[in-house]
């Protein structure tokens, strides 16, 4: 916040964008964001936002459209929408890589997590050979790491002239 008073200041003076961009290393479009808020909100303007309505996937595909197919600039998109630069370009690649199924997608798995287990008897047969299989597999991977490090125990013992213990 004191950085942002500050940036917000010198434009006030009179410094240019690109003085303030050169000498402090901050990015021209934060700066016009910031400034741009500040003189529609005042020192609230220069706050940090909350992420929750930026994250919705509906947000994300609109800021993308506003952005390519209506040709906004990169800071109108982020007043539009209170979001920073980085996040519209992530999104943008995202989207160019994915398409709209990419925001969907992710934003479902988020909401849903991880599926409640089922007791036994609520699971149908396959559902329940597919647990047991997969309690085998782990009980079998875990074996196997078991005796892999008796076996390095026992040949670390040789090595140094003992006999390995019998349990």
């Amino acid at each position: 916040m004191k950085e942002k008073l500050m940036y917000v200041n010198m434009l006030k003076e009179g410094y240019t964008v690109d003085y303030i961009k050169k000498h402090f290393g901050i990015n021209d479009t934060q700066l016009k964001v910031m400034w741009t808020r500040y003189q529609r909100e005042g020192l609230s303007g220069l706050e940090d936002r909350s992420t929750a309505k930026q994250n919705a996937p509906e947000t994300k595909l609109a800021a993308i459209h506003d952005f390519m197919e209506k040709k906004l600039t990169l800071a109108e998109v982020c007043l539009k929408y209170d979001i920073d630069k980085s996040s519209i370009q992530r999104w943008k690649a995202k989207y160019a890589k994915e398409g709209i199924y990419a925001f969907i997608k992710s934003e479902e798995q988020l909401l849903m997590g991880r599926p409640k287990k089922k007791k036994p008897e609520e699971m149908t047969e396959l559902e329940r050979l597919r647990y047991e299989n997969e309690c085998l597999r782990t009980e079998n991977a875990l074996l196997k790491k078991v005796r892999a490090l008796v076996e390095e125990r026992e040949a670390r013992m040789r090595e140094i002239g003992r006999k390995p213990s019998e349990n």
